[in-house]
């Protein structure tokens, strides 16, 4: 009696050989598909946070050159200030930056400066698609 069940026993772990190796495929599959989607989550967190930090500052640098100041400035100047500020992981080019002064660049005026940028996944499901991640921020201009 005791040898039938031993039979049993091998024979059902013989009937299971692959059963490991295609547990591991499906975990592994999900597993790295998890770990995509947290490395894309902190990248648009890395590039909304430069996006909003962009705004904010480029709005700190026409506020002070206004059209009083020795040095004014122009949209142009400001859409090179945000690019040269730009870190290592965006691309500059995929910036888009617009300024407006209302009603001009003079002292009492006020000035807003948009920044946006065309975020694109790295996951494999998502690679297709892409986010707008903008931010604007709006001062009195000083000088």
């Amino acid at each position: 009696m005791k040898k039938n069940n031993v039979q049993k026993g091998r024979a059902s772990r013989r009937n299971e050989r692959g059963v490991a190796l295609l547990e591991f495929s499906l975990v592994i599959v999900v597993f790295f598909m998890f770990v995509f989607g947290v490395m894309d989550f902190g990248r648009a967190i890395y590039t909304y946070h430069f996006v909003s930090n962009a705004a904010c500052e480029a709005t700190r640098y026409a506020m002070v050159r206004g059209a009083a100041s020795t040095d004014p400035v122009t949209a142009a100047d400001i859409a090179n200030y945000v690019k040269s500020i730009t870190p290592q992981g965006i691309d500059p080019s995929a910036l888009t930056v617009s300024t407006s002064w209302s009603p001009n660049n003079a002292p009492g005026s006020s000035v807003r400066v948009a920044v946006s940028d065309n975020f694109r996944f790295m996951t494999p499901l998502l690679q297709n698609y892409q986010v707008t991640l903008s931010d604007a921020s709006q001062m009195v201009i000083s000088q």
